[in-house]
């Protein structure tokens, strides 16, 4: 991307000239994210929105967990928490393994942590 997209009239080159730096500019024009890491971004934070597969991967931050053992500890219908758990293994935030008939989940990875506990305490601030 140049900045020359990015400035689209000399009118509005002029406006921002006055405002903004262009090396700047181009440098963060460069070091943005293409749009497909821009909507996947998009899509964790909009999966993890929702205030009951939040409470889910909370849940999960402490180990892993089979599904009775969540709908125990959040309090949610067994459907419920398996339709919450299929969505958030289908952006990739938690994993299963099976044992016998029982399913057991945990986090991912450690970024899935890591961007919960960063939300944590910022909404503690």
């Amino acid at each position: 991307m140049s900045i020359h997209s990015y400035i689209n009239t000399d009118a509005e080159q002029k406006q921002r000239a006055r405002f903004l730096d262009s090396e700047q500019i181009q440098r963060i024009l460069n070091s943005l994210e293409p749009s497909i890491v821009i909507q996947d971004m998009a899509n964790i934070f909009k999966v993890l929105s929702d205030p009951s597969r939040l409470k889910i991967v909370t849940a999960l931050q402490e180990g892993e967990l089979c599904v009775i053992d969540i709908v125990g500890l959040t309090g949610f219908s067994q459907s419920s928490v398996s339709h919450h758990l299929k969505t958030l293994r289908l952006y990739n935030l938690v994993r299963f393994r099976r044992k016998g008939k029982l399913a057991f989940y945990s986090l991912s990875d450690t970024h899935v942590s890591a961007l919960l506990a960063v939300a944590r305490d910022h909404a503690r601030e």
